[in-house]
C-alpha cells in the first residue's frame, strides 16, 4: 500500500512545482491570448517580443544593471569584512573569541523592518538614500551576521597546528589569513557567496525604502511597478520574472561544486 501511495504523493509534488514553471516559462514565449486558450501548452509561434518589450518598455534593462552594481559589491564587500571578523574570531584566544562572534552574529535575531527607521534617517543625512552606494552599504550591513555565523563556523574546523607552522616561518595574522585560511575556506566562501546573492538579488524592502528616483531601481522593484503598469499583460510579467531569475540559476550553475563541497565540509573528520 504505501509503495503504491509514495509515487504517486511523489508524482503530484513534482506536478505542483513544474506545472506553474512550465505555464510561466512556455507564457514568455506567447502573446495574451494564446497564453488564456492554452497556458501548458507550447507555444505555436513562439516569439521573442515580450522580452524586447519587457527591457525596453518596462525599463528592466537599466534595472537589471542596478541590481548587479548592488548585489556584486555588496557580496564582495560582505565576502571581505565577514571573512577577515571571523577569522580574528576564530584566533582569539579563550572565550573572548566566542564573545566578540557572538556580538556580530546577533543581528541574526533583530528583524530587518525593526531598524528600518534608524537606518533611513542615518542614510537620509549621510546623504546615501537614493544611490547604489547606500543600498550596497546596507545590505552589507544586513547580510553582515549570516555571513560572519557561516564562515566562523567553518574557519573553527581548520587545525590549529597549520597556524602554528605559519607562525614559526614568522607569517603574521594577515598573512596567514591570505596564505592559510583563504585557501582552505574556498568553498565556504562560495556557498556563503550563494547565500549573499539570492539575499541580495531579490531584496526588495530597502530599495523601496531608499530609491526614489527612477534611474535607481533595482530589478524587484522595477518589476513591482512593471506589475502594476502592466497588470493583465502576464506574458510580460512572465518574462520580467524570468530576467530576474535568470543571474540566481546561473551563478549556481557555476559554483554548485563548491556549494556541494562547502555543505559537506567537517561532516566526516579524521
Amino acid at each position: 500500500m504505501h509503495k503504491t501511495i509514495r509515487p504517486v504523493v511523489l508524482l503530484l509534488g513534482a506536478a505542483a512545482v513544474v506545472l506553474p514553471l512550465l505555464v510561466v516559462l512556455f507564457g514568455t514565449f506567447k502573446t495574451l491570448p494564446q497564453l488564456f486558450d492554452s497556458p501548458l501548452s507550447p507555444p505555436g509561434s513562439p516569439t521573442l517580443d515580450n522580452y524586447r518589450r519587457a527591457v525596453d518598455e518596462g525599463g528592466l534593462g537599466a534595472a537589471f544593471t542596478n541590481s548587479l552594481v548592488v548585489t556584486a559589491g555588496a557580496v564582495l564587500l560582505t565576502l571581505v569584512v565577514a571573512s577577515l571578523a571571523a577569522f580574528f574570531c576564530a584566533r582569539m584566544p579563550g572565550r573572548a573569541g566566542w564573545a566578540v562572534f557572538g556580538v556580530l552574529v546577533a543581528g541574526l535575531a533583530v528583524p530587518a523592518q525593526a531598524a528600518i527607521v534608524p537606518q533611513y534617517v542615518l542614510f537620509d543625512r549621510l546623504g546615501l538614500t537614493d544611490s547604489l552606494l547606500g543600498l550596497v552599504l546596507v545590505d552589507t550591513t544586513m547580510t553582515l551576521p549570516t555571513a560572519v555565523f557561516i564562515l566562523g563556523a567553518f574557519l573553527r574546523t581548520i587545525p590549529e597546528e597549520l597556524y602554528e607552522a605559519a607562525e614559526l616561518d614568522g607569517a603574521g595574522p594577515l598573512r596567514a589569513f591570505r596564505s592559510i585560511a583563504l585557501p582552505l575556506t574556498r568553498p565556504a566562501l562560495a556557498t556563503t557567496g550563494i547565500f549573499l546573492f539570492v539575499m541580495d538579488w531579490n531584496d526588495l524592502l530597502y530599495p523601496l525604502l531608499f530609491v526614489r528616483s527612477q534611474e535607481h531601481r533595482t530589478l524587484p522593484l522595477a518589476l513591482l511597478d512593471f506589475q502594476g503598469e502592466f497588470l493583465t499583460q502576464y506574458p510580460l510579467l512572465f518574462a520580467g520574472v524570468v530576467i530576474a531569475s535568470a543571474p540566481v540559476v546561473v551563478v549556481y550553475v557555476l559554483l554548485q561544486r563548491h556549494f556541494v563541497s562547502g555543505l559537506t565540509a567537517g561532516a566526516v573528520r579524521g
